[in-house]
């Protein structure tokens, strides 16, 4: 298989064993008699940890020359730590599950954008990234759609095994990437004159990098506002619905995760031919828009079929994000040799918003009801897009696709870290 076919295979694969049982954990917690706060809660604390590692993941991407083996380790200690929750719904049990596949999965993000950049170096990321995010939000139709089924037919466990199946494929896929074709100096987006050593040496933490360069700084802070309204989005406007006695628990959380995600596919496919025309800025710009329209329609239709819009609009923003952010780091900080660093931290921060955002959501749901909740989450996500805006000139330059690539990026040299 060529590599640029077995990364898209690996992507595809390894969907269901990043997400697991993430998806369908709300309804399973709430099956078994907790409330949406102790389930936002439990979700925060596994957000938290994620948050913390993915920052080191990045740099440790960086530094290491078996992404490959990476890959492996995280997508299995991701598959044991879903399967604990077979074993207790213990609260402490549940919470520690959610750490350790936080914890595991932090690192598969920028393994995959190493790798990826490794092989299709600079010039091809951009159109290499989109594919594997095309095949990903495939992997996540196919595995939501099965896991529905599986779930409805013969229960939770199901699903727990489902996802240790596609594991196994995920660890074939990696098999079939070939070592000799991933450059790791060109995976850490190293400029050609520097030397291995003196980039590996240099202890520059992603912090700093962000700090360095205004546009990652800005961008950082935009998508964690943006996150802190969106993550319990989902997982809410299914509690909503179940609790309502309107559809079968897991049948409709495949649903909801089925529609999002085939939009994404599209979204994806179109995001490579929009940032030609458009540019970064405003790719970026239309998923801050969609997220305000989506609060509204989840607040005022929590019906079955109120999915389809509310999921459709996840589908594009989240889409539109998954290649656009990735591939906007890369250019910022291409001829660093950070590049992955670069994308942890902006990752971690962008996580911060994530991991507050179903135990706020669930408080909201909580002591308000589901309607207020989803208006005060689309309410705060406006942060994102006034932040765009009102830093809207520096920006539509450093996100400009003309010119030379580099220009926009940190200094390269390890001393001006």
């Amino acid at each position: 298989m060529k590599t640029s076919r077995a990364l898209e295979a690996l992507n595809f694969f390894m969907a269901d064993v990043q997400a697991g049982i993430g998806p369908f954990l709300g309804v399973f917690l709430q099956a078994r008699g907790w409330g949406t706060d102790m389930i936002g809660t439990v979700m925060s604390i596994g957000g938290i940890a994620g948050m913390l590692a993915t920052s080191p993941a990045g740099a440790l991407v960086d530094g290491t020359r078996h992404k490959r083996a990476l890959i492996v380790v995280a997508g299995v200690m991701t598959v044991l730590a879903s399967g604990l929750l077979l074993v207790s719904h213990d609260y402490w049990t549940v919470a520690a599950s959610q750490v350790a596949t936080a914890i595991t999965g932090a690192a598969i993000g920028p393994a995959m954008a190493g790798i990826t950049l490794g092989v299709a170096r600079q010039s091809g990321f951009d159109r290499q990234f989109g594919r594997n995010q095309v095949a990903n939000h495939a992997g996540n139709v196919v595995a939501a759609a099965l896991s529905g089924w599986l779930g409805w037919r013969y229960g939770f466990g199901a699903v727990f095994a489902l996802s240790a199946v596609f594991g196994v494929l995920s660890i074939l896929a990696v098999v079939m990437i070939r070592s000799d074709s991933i450059d790791h100096q060109a995976a850490r987006g190293q400029a050609q004159h520097e030397s291995h050593e003196s980039s590996t040496d240099a202890k520059v933490s992603g912090f700093r990098i962000l700090a360095q360069c205004r546009p990652l700084l800005v961008l950082a802070a935009a998508l964690a506002m943006f996150h802190l309204g969106n993550a319990a989005m989902l997982p809410l406007y299914g509690l909503a619905i179940v609790s309502a006695h309107k559809a079968d628990p897991s049948a409709f959380t495949a649903e909801t995760v089925v529609i999002a995600q085939a939009v994404m596919v599209v979204a994806a496919m179109l995001a490579n031919r929009l940032i030609r025309w458009h540019g970064y800025w405003w790719v970026i710009l239309l998923t801050f828009l969609v997220l305000p329209v989506r609060g509204l329609i989840a607040a005022s239709v929590i019906h079955a079929w109120g999915v389809w819009p509310v999921q459709a609009l996840d589908g594009i923003g989240a889409g539109l994000q998954s290649v656009a952010v990735p591939a906007l780091v890369v250019r910022l900080l291409s001829g660093t040799g950070r590049v992955n660093a670069g994308q942890g931290v902006v990752m971690t921060v962008q996580a911060a918003g994530a991991a507050l955002s179903p135990m706020l959501g669930g408080l909201l749901a909580h002591r308000f009801g589901y309607s207020a909740a989803f208006i005060a989450l689309g309410a705060i996500s406006t942060a994102s897009l006034a932040l765009w805006l009102c830093c809207g000139a520096g920006l539509r330059h450093a996100c400009s696709i003309r010119g030379d690539p580099n220009r926009h990026a940190v200094d390269s040299t390890p001393s001006a870290f």
